[in-house]
């Protein structure tokens, strides 16, 4: 599916999973009551706790229940997988990465006394039975077994999202850089669960006003975003943060104006400058920030790409209550 978003070259795989070393793994817990799951965001296949890396959070609206982020802002860097959930698992989902995170240092002769798991949701209420947390530890250990080829759409933490009131769930882009004759990779994978349908937009033309009159359903923009930005761009902790600002420039091309009831969070790590977790002075390579400005726009088309991609990938899906939230496929193509 070639959705022609920006100007910038995509990687092979057209998502986060370009960046190597980046995996991502789903649960879906889909029966009568529950339109639910949990998603994980591997970024590296060795030892992150021991060798952590460069980190970065933006809250754009603050409507939201993410763990971690507090030490990131302070630090500056990621040691755990990122999983994202609904809002009410969060605490479950926490627990689960905590015993992961001892399991493998116990496994790699070490005790972990201390860590700091990002856990990011999205409110599935309206599909999913979300009182009845449904994803506990079996379900994070599931989808930690995860691949750098994954499903989007209604998936995972997916599975009962809504995005411009039609179907939304999980989304992935990437954009190439290529900065002094290297070329890096820029990743965005998204959970969508956001915006007006009445205010969606692509490539300039209004399709939802159209789309509104033929299903009569728009709601306030309200619900979250969660964007996670991955990318082998060497950069520091300072400039990954003024990177991920710009997911928000890939949110506002498609309509979304952030809404009082939405929570839009963007979390961003590098795979580049690793933080042993022992040392004295570390050598760090960092872009020149007058070549930023490629990074910024890779992040934006990759984030739009991303959004659009969480919506056409998604089947209908019919909660627990009866409501169907359609496809953008049924009344869209690019």
């Amino acid at each position: 599916m070639d959705l022609n978003i920006g100007r910038m070259p995509h990687g092979p795989r057209n998502s986060i999973a370009d960046v190597s070393g980046v995996r991502v793994g789903h649960c879906t817990v889909d029966d009568e009551r529950h339109k639910t799951g949990v998603t994980v965001i591997l970024p590296c296949e060795d030892d992150i706790f021991r060798n952590k890396m460069p980190a970065a959070y933006h809250v754009l609206n603050g409507f939201g229940k993410t763990t971690g982020l507090m030490q990131i802002g302070e630090l500056g860097t990621l040691e755990t997988p990122i999983a994202l959930t609904n809002t009410l698992n969060v605490g479950l989902v926490h627990d689960a990465m905590v015993e992961y995170m001892c399991r493998q240092g116990e496994r790699r002769g070490y005790p972990v006394l201390s860590v700091n798991p990002v856990v990011c949701e999205c409110n599935d209420a309206s599909l999913n039975d979300i009182r009845h947390r449904a994803v506990g530890q079996a379900e994070v250990f599931a989808a930690i077994a995860a691949s750098a080829d994954f499903a989007q759409g209604d998936v995972g933490a997916g599975k009962g999202m809504t995005c411009h009131d039609l179907k939304g769930g999980i989304g992935s882009s990437s954009r190439l850089v290529e900065i002094g004759g290297e070329t890096f990779t820029v990743g965005v994978l998204v959970l969508t669960n956001h915006g007006c349908l009445r205010d969606l937009t692509v490539g300039g033309e209004n399709i939802g006003k159209e789309i509104e009159r033929r299903i009569r359903e728009d709601t306030p923009d309200e619900g979250s975003c969660i964007m996670i930005v991955g990318t082998d761009l060497p950069v520091t902790s300072r400039q990954l943060g003024r990177i991920i600002r710009r997911c928000s420039v890939g949110l506002a091309r498609l309509g979304s104006y952030i809404g009082h009831g939405s929570g839009e969070v963007m979390v961003g790590f590098s795979t580049a400058n690793r933080i042993p977790a022992q040392g004295d002075c570390l050598n760090f390579r960092c872009i020149h920030e007058s070549h930023i400005d490629d990074a910024f726009r890779a992040v934006a088309e990759a984030t739009e790409e991303a959004v659009l991609r969480s919506m056409l990938e998604a089947h209908p899906v019919t909660g627990y209550t009866g409501k169907v939230r359609r496809s953008l496929g049924e009344f869209w193509q690019p």
